[in-house]
């Protein structure tokens, strides 16, 4: 369960949420695990995620990767939700801090959240600030991407089966940071 703390209703129909909470016990379609490249799952949210769903999220891991090779920024891997709230986990890989070309590729990571939670059928799905935990990204900075590649998004697929997003942020100085910057993008939204 998160509090909602912002939302915003596009013209085009769909929300945009900021919440306040854990993301593994967020009710949603799918939710997005900030993964490596491998689908590892040893820290972070990864592994909360990893940890809660149960086991089936490391072994469709595995099996994705030994199929598909190393995920990459713009697509995602899926697998079941296991024991979450969810019926799928999006692994979106986001860059390391100081990574060349790292804010494209944090865009890249959101989009291809949204793009994979579309064909997959998904009306809701749900984000962790990818990439700002031990990957080390600046919160600011990813709060930036983060809302301008929803907008973005939404302005490219109007009618996007994807009904909500919602943003779930842990800590306090996250959540005012992609707050600040939701108010900035989507106040201008009507």
């Amino acid at each position: 369960m998160a509090d909602i703390i912002n939302t915003k209703m596009l013209t085009s129909g769909q929300e945009v949420v900021i919440s306040r909470g854990d993301i593994t016990e967020v009710e949603a379609d799918g939710i997005v695990n900030a993964a490596n490249k491998h689908l590892q799952h040893g820290g972070g949210v990864a592994a909360a995620i990893a940890r809660k769903g149960g086991s089936v999220i490391q072994e469709e891991s595995r099996r994705w990767v030994q199929e598909h090779g190393p995920v990459k920024h713009d697509r995602p891997a899926y697998t079941a939700g296991g024991e979450l709230n969810c019926k799928y986990v999006i692994h979106a890989v986001g860059p390391v801090k100081g990574e060349e070309d790292a804010d494209r590729k944090l865009s890249d990571a959101v989009e291809g959240s949204l793009l994979r939670a579309e064909e997959l059928g998904l009306n809701s799905i749900a984000f962790p600030a990818i990439s700002t935990g031990i990957f080390g990204f600046p919160i600011d900075r990813a709060a930036e991407i983060f809302m301008e590649t929803i907008r973005k998004f939404y302005q490219h697929y109007p009618e996007s089966s994807v009904k909500t997003v919602q943003i779930v942020l842990f800590d306090k100085r996250s959540l005012d940071v992609f707050n600040r910057e939701f108010e900035r993008v989507f106040k201008a939204e009507s």
